[in-house]
């Protein structure tokens, strides 16, 4: 059996583990869609001013769900997942198997990423059909940038679980990291440019994959293209540097501190 073929074995594992829990599948996909029937309503009618471009609420708020979307299914399910998955013993034990571990962490990711692409087209559809906001001008460049900020996320995601001391404070830890970010980078609502907590969200990838969203939706039609090369070196650049740190720092089994 090829490399290939394992690693797709343990994505499809991963996705049936995935699925064989419906409850916590639906509600998954149900809350971008939450959030989304929530703001559209409440900010019905209104447009927001980012940069050149005015445009409506709503087809401000699709590209940066999407991405919210994205992250929440990259970072926050692959850092709590494992941290469960190794306070239980079965990391450790995977590496008592012949399954190497790059294809176990191949399998995760994977999933990870088609769960990401599922919500990205569902959130985008609904908007669309529900609230009529703009269909993606830049359809390859929309993939381009969902796929770098999913593999990065997914990068931090594994990284995460390094500064995770158990299970039990796993999500904690990591709502407590994510959403304050995910706020100050204008996730559900325009922060001005010159507002400090922009300039602190402008340091972190979540801002960086909205903006990146953003151009690839391109509403005002700004773009020739639909690429931010800025925004995706630097989600890519986090990306290795989690990649960088989890080589060094991994852990497979519990802290025993």
């Amino acid at each position: 059996m090829n490399n290939t073929t394992i690693a797709l074995h343990q994505v499809e594992f991963e996705q049936k583990s995935f699925w064989r829990n419906p409850a916590a599948a639906f509600f998954a996909f149900l809350f971008p869609i939450i959030f989304l029937v929530v703001f559209a309503s409440l900010f019905k009618g209104q447009t927001v001013q980012i940069g050149t471009v005015s445009t409506s609420y709503d087809n401000y708020y699709i590209p940066a769900l999407v991405a919210f979307g994205v992250m929440g299914a990259c970072f926050t399910n692959i850092a709590v997942t494992l941290s469960l998955r190794r306070d239980n013993g079965i990391l450790k034990r995977l590496r008592g198997t012949p399954l190497p571990p790059w294809a176990f962490l191949a399998g995760v990711i994977g999933s990870s990423i088609i769960v990401s692409i599922v919500l990205a087209v569902l959130t985008t559809g609904f908007g669309i059909l529900v609230y009529g906001v703009h269909v993606p001008e830049h359809f390859g460049a929309a993939a381009a940038t969902i796929a770098v900020g999913a593999l990065s996320f997914c990068a931090l995601g594994l990284a995460m679980t390094i500064a995770i001391p158990n299970a039990e404070a796993a999500p904690a830890i990591v709502n407590g990291v994510f959403l304050p970010i995910v706020f100050i980078s204008g996730t559900f609502f325009p922060v001005a440019p010159s507002n400090i907590l922009a300039k602190i969200a402008e340091w972190f990838p979540v801002r960086h994959f909205i903006d990146g969203m953003f151009t690839a939706f391109d509403p005002g039609r700004q773009s020739a293209s639909g690429f931010n090369g800025t925004d995706l070196l630097i989600m890519a650049a986090w990306g290795a540097g989690a990649v960088v740190l989890c080589v060094l720092k991994f852990r497979w089994e519990p802290d025993k501190g």
